[in-house]
Protein backbone atom coordinates (compact mmCIF):
# COMPACT_ATOMS: atom_id res chain seq x y z
CA UNK A 1 0.00 0.00 0.00
CA UNK A 2 1.24 3.45 -0.04
CA UNK A 3 3.19 5.15 1.84
CA UNK A 4 1.63 8.26 3.75
CA UNK A 5 3.88 10.65 1.67
CA UNK A 6 3.12 9.27 -1.59
CA UNK A 7 -0.85 9.62 -0.69
CA UNK A 8 0.80 13.35 0.32
CA UNK A 9 1.89 13.72 -2.78
CA UNK A 10 -0.73 12.91 -4.78
CA UNK A 11 -3.42 14.81 -2.69
CA UNK A 12 -0.90 17.49 -2.91
CA UNK A 13 -1.01 17.42 -6.42
CA UNK A 14 -5.14 17.12 -6.34
CA UNK A 15 -5.57 20.31 -4.21
CA UNK A 16 -2.64 22.27 -5.86
CA UNK A 17 -3.92 21.31 -9.54
CA UNK A 18 -7.89 22.25 -8.41
CA UNK A 19 -6.94 25.20 -6.59
CA UNK A 20 -4.88 26.96 -9.80
CA UNK A 21 -7.44 25.94 -12.08
CA UNK A 22 -10.81 27.47 -10.08
CA UNK A 23 -10.37 31.08 -11.02
CA UNK A 24 -9.61 29.88 -14.76
CA UNK A 25 -12.77 27.53 -14.92
CA UNK A 26 -15.06 30.42 -13.09
CA UNK A 27 -14.42 33.02 -16.10
CA UNK A 28 -14.93 30.64 -18.25
CA UNK A 29 -18.25 29.87 -16.48
CA UNK A 30 -19.17 33.33 -16.91
CA UNK A 31 -18.81 33.43 -20.71
CA UNK A 32 -21.07 30.33 -21.03
CA UNK A 33 -23.59 31.25 -18.92
CA UNK A 34 -23.11 28.66 -16.29
CA UNK A 35 -23.85 31.24 -13.52
CA UNK A 36 -25.96 30.05 -10.58
CA UNK A 37 -29.06 32.55 -9.56
CA UNK A 38 -30.22 32.67 -5.57
CA UNK A 39 -32.42 30.00 -5.47
CA UNK A 40 -34.74 27.92 -3.02
CA UNK A 41 -32.10 25.49 -2.21
CA UNK A 42 -28.92 28.03 -2.83
CA UNK A 43 -28.68 30.86 -0.09
CA UNK A 44 -26.47 33.53 -1.71
CA UNK A 45 -27.86 36.92 -3.29
CA UNK A 46 -26.04 37.35 -6.22
CA UNK A 47 -25.32 35.19 -9.18
CA UNK A 48 -22.30 33.15 -9.04
CA UNK A 49 -20.25 31.24 -11.42
CA UNK A 50 -21.14 27.39 -10.90
CA UNK A 51 -17.50 26.06 -12.57
CA UNK A 52 -15.43 24.41 -9.72
CA UNK A 53 -16.18 20.75 -10.81
CA UNK A 54 -14.31 21.90 -14.36
CA UNK A 55 -11.06 22.66 -11.77
CA UNK A 56 -11.49 19.38 -9.51
CA UNK A 57 -11.87 17.47 -13.21
CA UNK A 58 -8.40 18.44 -13.78
CA UNK A 59 -7.33 17.49 -10.29
CA UNK A 60 -8.80 14.22 -10.69
CA UNK A 61 -7.37 13.31 -13.73
CA UNK A 62 -3.59 15.46 -13.10
CA UNK A 63 -3.34 13.16 -9.75
CA UNK A 64 -4.48 9.57 -11.23
CA UNK A 65 -1.44 10.28 -13.74
CA UNK A 66 1.04 11.11 -11.32
CA UNK A 67 0.05 8.39 -9.09
CA UNK A 68 2.03 5.49 -10.91
CA UNK A 69 4.99 8.26 -10.70
CA UNK A 70 4.94 8.48 -6.74
CA UNK A 71 5.06 4.25 -5.86
CA UNK A 72 2.80 3.62 -3.71
CA UNK A 73 0.13 3.02 -6.04
CA UNK A 74 1.71 0.31 -8.47
CA UNK A 75 -0.45 -3.01 -7.42
CA UNK A 76 -3.77 -0.21 -7.98
CA UNK A 77 -2.57 1.19 -11.74
CA UNK A 78 -1.25 -2.39 -12.50
CA UNK A 79 -4.97 -2.79 -13.41
CA UNK A 80 -5.63 0.39 -14.82
CA UNK A 81 -9.06 -0.43 -16.30
CA UNK A 82 -10.79 -0.11 -12.63
CA UNK A 83 -8.66 3.55 -12.74
CA UNK A 84 -9.91 4.64 -16.24
CA UNK A 85 -13.33 3.43 -15.80
CA UNK A 86 -13.38 5.83 -11.92
CA UNK A 87 -12.08 8.90 -14.24
CA UNK A 88 -14.86 8.34 -17.14
CA UNK A 89 -17.54 8.10 -14.54
CA UNK A 90 -16.23 11.73 -13.19
CA UNK A 91 -16.02 12.74 -16.67
CA UNK A 92 -19.91 11.80 -17.62
CA UNK A 93 -21.26 12.87 -14.74
CA UNK A 94 -19.48 16.62 -14.71
CA UNK A 95 -20.27 16.85 -18.30
CA UNK A 96 -24.06 16.32 -17.16
CA UNK A 97 -23.86 18.40 -14.26
CA UNK A 98 -22.25 21.12 -15.88
CA UNK A 99 -24.52 21.44 -19.07
CA UNK A 100 -27.25 21.08 -16.49
CA UNK A 101 -25.80 24.37 -14.67
CA UNK A 102 -26.49 25.82 -18.11
CA UNK A 103 -29.66 24.64 -20.17
CA UNK A 104 -31.80 23.25 -16.94
CA UNK A 105 -31.43 19.04 -17.71
CA UNK A 106 -34.32 17.18 -16.30
CA UNK A 107 -34.41 15.71 -13.45
CA UNK A 108 -34.85 12.01 -14.99
CA UNK A 109 -32.56 12.69 -18.12
CA UNK A 110 -29.68 13.60 -15.13
CA UNK A 111 -30.53 10.59 -13.03
CA UNK A 112 -30.06 8.12 -16.26
CA UNK A 113 -27.08 10.00 -17.04
CA UNK A 114 -25.64 9.69 -13.26
CA UNK A 115 -26.77 5.30 -13.79
CA UNK A 116 -24.64 5.23 -16.44
CA UNK A 117 -21.89 6.29 -14.65
CA UNK A 118 -22.67 3.46 -12.30
CA UNK A 119 -22.88 0.99 -15.09
CA UNK A 120 -19.51 2.38 -16.48
CA UNK A 121 -18.03 1.69 -12.68
CA UNK A 122 -19.67 -1.54 -12.37
CA UNK A 123 -18.30 -2.76 -16.42
CA UNK A 124 -14.78 -1.53 -15.07
CA UNK A 125 -14.33 -3.31 -12.25
CA UNK A 126 -15.30 -0.89 -9.73
CA UNK A 127 -18.71 -2.66 -8.14
CA UNK A 128 -20.41 -4.23 -5.29
CA UNK A 129 -19.73 -8.02 -5.48
CA UNK A 130 -20.59 -8.85 -1.85
CA UNK A 131 -22.07 -7.92 1.42
CA UNK A 132 -23.31 -8.91 5.02
CA UNK A 133 -27.22 -9.65 5.55
CA UNK A 134 -27.57 -8.58 9.18
CA UNK A 135 -27.99 -11.33 11.24
CA UNK A 136 -27.48 -13.87 8.83
CA UNK A 137 -24.58 -14.45 6.26
CA UNK A 138 -22.40 -13.44 3.82
CA UNK A 139 -23.93 -12.75 0.44
CA UNK A 140 -21.99 -12.70 -3.01
CA UNK A 141 -24.23 -11.27 -5.36
CA UNK A 142 -24.81 -12.22 -9.41
CA UNK A 143 -23.63 -10.42 -11.85
CA UNK A 144 -27.21 -8.43 -12.43
CA UNK A 145 -27.68 -7.72 -8.65
CA UNK A 146 -24.03 -6.78 -8.99
CA UNK A 147 -25.11 -3.90 -11.59
CA UNK A 148 -28.25 -2.92 -9.77
CA UNK A 149 -26.70 -2.21 -6.17
CA UNK A 150 -23.75 -0.60 -7.35
CA UNK A 151 -25.91 2.05 -9.58
CA UNK A 152 -28.32 2.41 -6.70
CA UNK A 153 -24.92 2.87 -4.25
CA UNK A 154 -23.79 5.12 -7.08
CA UNK A 155 -26.85 7.56 -7.56
CA UNK A 156 -27.22 7.69 -3.73
CA UNK A 157 -23.94 8.67 -3.45
CA UNK A 158 -23.97 11.14 -5.67
CA UNK A 159 -27.72 12.92 -4.91
CA UNK A 160 -26.40 12.83 -1.26
CA UNK A 161 -23.63 15.17 -2.15
CA UNK A 162 -25.93 17.50 -4.60
CA UNK A 163 -28.53 18.00 -1.90
CA UNK A 164 -26.33 18.73 0.79
CA UNK A 165 -24.59 21.36 -1.13
CA UNK A 166 -26.43 24.52 -0.11
CA UNK A 167 -24.49 26.92 1.74
CA UNK A 168 -20.93 27.96 0.84
CA UNK A 169 -17.73 25.72 1.91
CA UNK A 170 -20.51 22.83 3.25
CA UNK A 171 -20.48 20.53 0.95
CA UNK A 172 -16.34 19.99 -0.03
CA UNK A 173 -15.88 20.15 3.83
CA UNK A 174 -18.20 17.19 4.72
CA UNK A 175 -16.31 15.17 1.59
CA UNK A 176 -13.07 16.38 2.84
CA UNK A 177 -13.98 15.21 6.39
CA UNK A 178 -15.25 12.00 5.18
CA UNK A 179 -12.82 11.43 2.24
CA UNK A 180 -9.84 11.67 4.84
CA UNK A 181 -11.74 9.50 7.41
CA UNK A 182 -12.33 6.95 4.93
CA UNK A 183 -8.76 7.05 3.69
CA UNK A 184 -7.63 6.31 7.06
CA UNK A 185 -10.38 3.42 7.40
CA UNK A 186 -8.93 2.10 3.92
CA UNK A 187 -5.39 2.07 5.11
CA UNK A 188 -6.76 0.47 8.27
CA UNK A 189 -7.84 -2.27 6.83
CA UNK A 190 -4.82 -2.65 4.49
CA UNK A 191 -2.15 -2.82 7.32
CA UNK A 192 -3.87 -5.86 8.78
CA UNK A 193 -4.27 -7.38 5.38
CA UNK A 194 -8.19 -7.13 4.84
CA UNK A 195 -8.21 -5.42 1.48
CA UNK A 196 -4.93 -5.89 -0.88
CA UNK A 197 -2.51 -3.38 -2.50
CA UNK A 198 -4.39 -3.88 -5.64
CA UNK A 199 -7.57 -2.07 -3.87
CA UNK A 200 -7.66 1.40 -5.50
CA UNK A 201 -9.90 3.11 -2.58
CA UNK A 202 -7.17 4.91 -1.03
CA UNK A 203 -6.14 6.44 -4.35
CA UNK A 204 -9.96 7.21 -4.60
CA UNK A 205 -10.07 8.69 -1.15
CA UNK A 206 -7.33 10.81 -1.57
CA UNK A 207 -8.17 12.34 -4.56
CA UNK A 208 -11.31 13.44 -3.29
CA UNK A 209 -9.55 14.53 -0.52
CA UNK A 210 -7.15 16.83 -2.47
CA UNK A 211 -9.58 18.55 -5.11
CA UNK A 212 -12.00 19.66 -2.07
CA UNK A 213 -8.75 21.05 -0.19
CA UNK A 214 -8.07 22.72 -3.28
CA UNK A 215 -11.69 24.05 -3.75
CA UNK A 216 -12.28 25.09 -0.29
CA UNK A 217 -10.46 28.27 -0.41
CA UNK A 218 -12.26 29.49 -3.27
CA UNK A 219 -15.74 28.24 -1.45
CA UNK A 220 -15.59 29.45 1.67
CA UNK A 221 -18.16 32.08 2.80
CA UNK A 222 -18.65 34.37 0.97
CA UNK A 223 -18.34 32.11 -2.04
CA UNK A 224 -16.59 33.79 -5.32
CA UNK A 225 -17.15 30.25 -7.09
CA UNK A 226 -19.63 27.25 -6.68
CA UNK A 227 -18.84 23.55 -7.44
CA UNK A 228 -22.24 23.65 -9.67
CA UNK A 229 -24.21 19.92 -9.76
CA UNK A 230 -21.12 19.22 -12.17
CA UNK A 231 -18.67 19.36 -8.68
CA UNK A 232 -21.23 18.03 -6.14
CA UNK A 233 -21.96 14.73 -8.90
CA UNK A 234 -18.48 14.69 -9.24
CA UNK A 235 -17.51 13.88 -5.45
CA UNK A 236 -20.27 11.80 -5.31
CA UNK A 237 -19.15 9.66 -7.44
CA UNK A 238 -15.34 9.46 -6.24
CA UNK A 239 -16.70 8.68 -2.42
CA UNK A 240 -18.81 6.08 -4.27
CA UNK A 241 -15.74 4.17 -6.26
CA UNK A 242 -13.74 4.44 -2.63
CA UNK A 243 -16.14 2.76 -0.95
CA UNK A 244 -17.09 0.25 -3.05
CA UNK A 245 -13.51 -0.83 -3.60
CA UNK A 246 -13.38 -1.03 -0.05
CA UNK A 247 -16.45 -2.52 1.62
CA UNK A 248 -18.03 -3.83 -1.24
CA UNK A 249 -15.41 -6.18 -2.29
CA UNK A 250 -14.33 -7.62 1.50
CA UNK A 251 -15.16 -11.09 2.61
CA UNK A 252 -13.03 -10.74 6.15
CA UNK A 253 -14.49 -9.34 9.77
CA UNK A 254 -12.85 -6.56 10.85
CA UNK A 255 -12.90 -4.97 13.96
CA UNK A 256 -14.88 -2.10 12.95
CA UNK A 257 -16.06 -3.50 9.89
CA UNK A 258 -17.92 -5.53 11.31
CA UNK A 259 -19.85 -3.17 13.93
CA UNK A 260 -22.79 -2.60 12.64
CA UNK A 261 -24.89 -5.78 11.83
CA UNK A 262 -21.56 -7.09 10.27
CA UNK A 263 -22.59 -5.07 7.39
CA UNK A 264 -19.04 -3.00 5.70
CA UNK A 265 -21.15 -0.61 3.63
CA UNK A 266 -23.06 0.48 6.28
CA UNK A 267 -19.48 2.49 7.76
CA UNK A 268 -19.67 5.02 4.53
CA UNK A 269 -23.17 5.82 5.26
CA UNK A 270 -22.41 6.39 8.53
CA UNK A 271 -19.19 8.64 7.96
CA UNK A 272 -21.50 10.59 5.23
CA UNK A 273 -24.02 10.74 7.80
CA UNK A 274 -25.20 14.36 7.24
CA UNK A 275 -26.12 13.99 3.87
CA UNK A 276 -27.22 10.84 4.04
CA UNK A 277 -29.60 11.97 6.52
CA UNK A 278 -30.77 15.21 4.99
CA UNK A 279 -30.89 13.19 1.95
CA UNK A 280 -33.79 10.97 3.62
CA UNK A 281 -35.75 13.76 5.18
CA UNK A 282 -36.00 15.37 1.71
CA UNK A 283 -37.50 11.75 0.28
CA UNK A 284 -39.77 11.44 2.84
CA UNK A 285 -41.01 15.09 3.38
CA UNK A 286 -41.11 15.29 -0.46
CA UNK A 287 -43.06 11.82 -0.83
CA UNK A 288 -45.15 13.14 2.25
CA UNK A 289 -45.93 16.75 0.69
CA UNK A 290 -46.78 14.97 -2.62
CA UNK A 291 -43.83 17.04 -4.17
CA UNK A 292 -41.07 15.87 -6.57
CA UNK A 293 -37.95 14.89 -5.14
CA UNK A 294 -36.23 17.70 -7.35
CA UNK A 295 -38.25 20.09 -6.32
CA UNK A 296 -36.16 22.63 -4.27
CA UNK A 297 -36.83 24.03 -0.63
CA UNK A 298 -35.43 25.24 2.11
CA UNK A 299 -36.28 22.50 5.11
CA UNK A 300 -32.85 20.81 4.53
CA UNK A 301 -30.40 20.41 7.52
CA UNK A 302 -28.32 23.46 6.88
CA UNK A 303 -31.91 25.88 6.18
CA UNK A 304 -33.18 24.74 9.59
CA UNK A 305 -29.72 25.60 11.46
CA UNK A 306 -30.07 28.68 10.23
CA UNK A 307 -33.93 29.52 10.84
CA UNK A 308 -32.64 28.27 14.49
CA UNK A 309 -29.97 31.49 14.62
CA UNK A 310 -26.81 30.19 13.39
CA UNK A 311 -24.97 32.17 10.70
CA UNK A 312 -24.21 30.98 7.53
CA UNK A 313 -20.24 30.17 8.96
CA UNK A 314 -21.72 28.37 12.14
CA UNK A 315 -24.66 26.31 10.45
CA UNK A 316 -21.60 25.32 8.01
CA UNK A 317 -19.26 24.02 11.10
CA UNK A 318 -21.85 22.39 13.61
CA UNK A 319 -22.20 20.33 9.99
CA UNK A 320 -18.54 19.52 9.39
CA UNK A 321 -18.20 18.59 13.29
CA UNK A 322 -21.00 16.35 12.90
CA UNK A 323 -19.59 14.72 9.84
CA UNK A 324 -16.33 14.85 12.02
CA UNK A 325 -17.97 13.14 15.26
CA UNK A 326 -19.75 10.40 13.21
CA UNK A 327 -16.03 9.75 10.96
CA UNK A 328 -14.61 9.25 14.80
CA UNK A 329 -17.28 6.71 15.74
CA UNK A 330 -15.91 4.90 12.45
CA UNK A 331 -12.31 4.85 13.25
CA UNK A 332 -12.00 4.45 17.21
CA UNK A 333 -12.96 0.80 16.77
CA UNK A 334 -11.16 0.03 13.95
CA UNK A 335 -8.18 1.32 15.21
CA UNK A 336 -8.57 0.41 18.45
CA UNK A 337 -10.15 -3.12 18.33
CA UNK A 338 -12.61 -2.05 20.89
CA UNK A 339 -15.86 -0.56 21.23
CA UNK A 340 -18.18 -2.01 18.82
CA UNK A 341 -20.83 -2.72 20.94
CA UNK A 342 -21.52 1.02 22.10
CA UNK A 343 -20.98 2.38 18.04
CA UNK A 344 -24.59 1.07 17.16
CA UNK A 345 -26.02 2.95 20.27
CA UNK A 346 -23.92 6.04 19.75
CA UNK A 347 -25.39 6.17 15.55
CA UNK A 348 -28.79 5.79 17.53
CA UNK A 349 -28.48 8.45 20.26
CA UNK A 350 -26.71 10.73 17.08
CA UNK A 351 -29.73 9.84 14.83
CA UNK A 352 -32.04 10.69 18.12
CA UNK A 353 -30.02 14.08 18.66
CA UNK A 354 -30.24 15.24 15.07
CA UNK A 355 -34.26 14.30 15.13
CA UNK A 356 -34.83 16.15 18.01
CA UNK A 357 -32.67 19.72 16.60
CA UNK A 358 -33.95 19.81 13.59
CA UNK A 359 -37.45 18.32 14.57
CA UNK A 360 -38.25 17.78 10.95
CA UNK A 361 -41.99 18.22 10.11
CA UNK A 362 -42.84 16.64 7.03
CA UNK A 363 -45.80 17.20 4.62
CA UNK A 364 -44.99 21.45 4.57
CA UNK A 365 -42.91 24.10 4.11
CA UNK A 366 -42.43 25.91 7.45
CA UNK A 367 -41.35 29.21 5.69
CA UNK A 368 -45.06 29.23 3.93
CA UNK A 369 -46.73 28.83 7.27
CA UNK A 370 -44.77 31.71 9.34
CA UNK A 371 -45.89 34.02 6.08
CA UNK A 372 -49.36 32.70 5.93
CA UNK A 373 -49.74 32.86 9.87
CA UNK A 374 -48.38 36.09 9.74
CA UNK A 375 -50.83 37.64 7.43
CA UNK A 376 -53.76 35.91 9.35
CA UNK A 377 -52.41 38.29 12.15
CA UNK A 378 -52.36 41.39 10.34
CA UNK A 379 -56.23 40.80 9.04
CA UNK A 380 -56.85 40.61 12.81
Amino acid sequence: MPSVLSLAIVGGVAAVATFLLVPLTARAAVRLGASREPDAHHIHDTPTPAAGGLAMLVGVVVAVAVAPAVGGFSGAVDTPGEILGGVAAVAMVLAVGFYDDIRDLSPPAKAASVAAAGVVLHLSGVSIAVFRVPFWDLVFLSQEWSAVITVLWVLGMANAVNLIDGLDGLAAGIVAIASGAFLLYALRLADQGVIDEANPGALWAVVALGVCVGFLPHNLYPARVFMGDGGALLLGVLMAAATISVGGRSTVEFSGQAFFFYAPLVIPLVILGVPVVDTLFAIVRRAVGRRGFSVADREHLHHRLMRLGHGHRRAVLVLWLWTALLSAFVLFPTYTGRGDAIVPVGIAALALGLFTIFHPRFGYDTLEVDEEELDRLKKL
